[in-house]
């Protein structure tokens, strides 16, 4: 069964949009690796949203100005339970979680995720909008897993 995830962090006041596009950036080959050797991973994406824009999509002309209402977001479906899909998590992309937590409110008492993955999953948990009510439902078009998918295409 499908399960989604749709984390939210805020940021640290006074971080740059730009700052955590790099270090986003820096991580993206090791994330996309990670993630299909995970292999429970239907879609992925990191998203880095404004509160203070209407459509909570960053400027692109304010990229290098300090912000106080950056959010990282972290939107996924994955196969399996929650407590498997972040010991996965942690194991493939702990230092790309590392790197992104510096700019998270909260963020430093993680790290590194790998010696502290009992709180992560629990930050996880709380800051998770898909585990609290009224998001937790969604819509799954097929029941296969990733790797029913795969195996049908292959």
């Amino acid at each position: 069964m499908t399960s989604p995830l749709s984390l939210f962090m805020p940021v640290l006041p006074g971080t740059t949009p730009q700052a955590i596009l790099d270090s986003q950036a820096a991580g993206s080959t090791q994330a996309q690796k990670a993630l299909t050797d995970i292999g429970t991973v239907h879609f992925a994406r990191f998203l880095l949203l404004d509160t203070s824009k209407p459509n909570l999509i960053p400027d692109a002309n304010e990229l290098n100005t300090p912000s106080n209402t950056l959010v990282i977001g972290v939107i996924t479906e994955y196969d399996g339970s929650f407590n498997a899909y972040i010991g996965d998590f942690v194991a493939q992309l702990g230092s790309v979680f590392d790197a992104n937590l510096q700019f998270v409110v909260g963020g430093a008492a993680l790290t590194p995720v790998a010696d502290n993955v009992a709180g992560f999953a629990a930050f996880v948990a709380v800051n998770d909008a898909s585990q609290h009510a009224p998001n937790n439902t969604l819509y799954a078009a097929y029941t296969q897993t990733v790797q029913q998918v795969l195996a049908k295409f292959s």
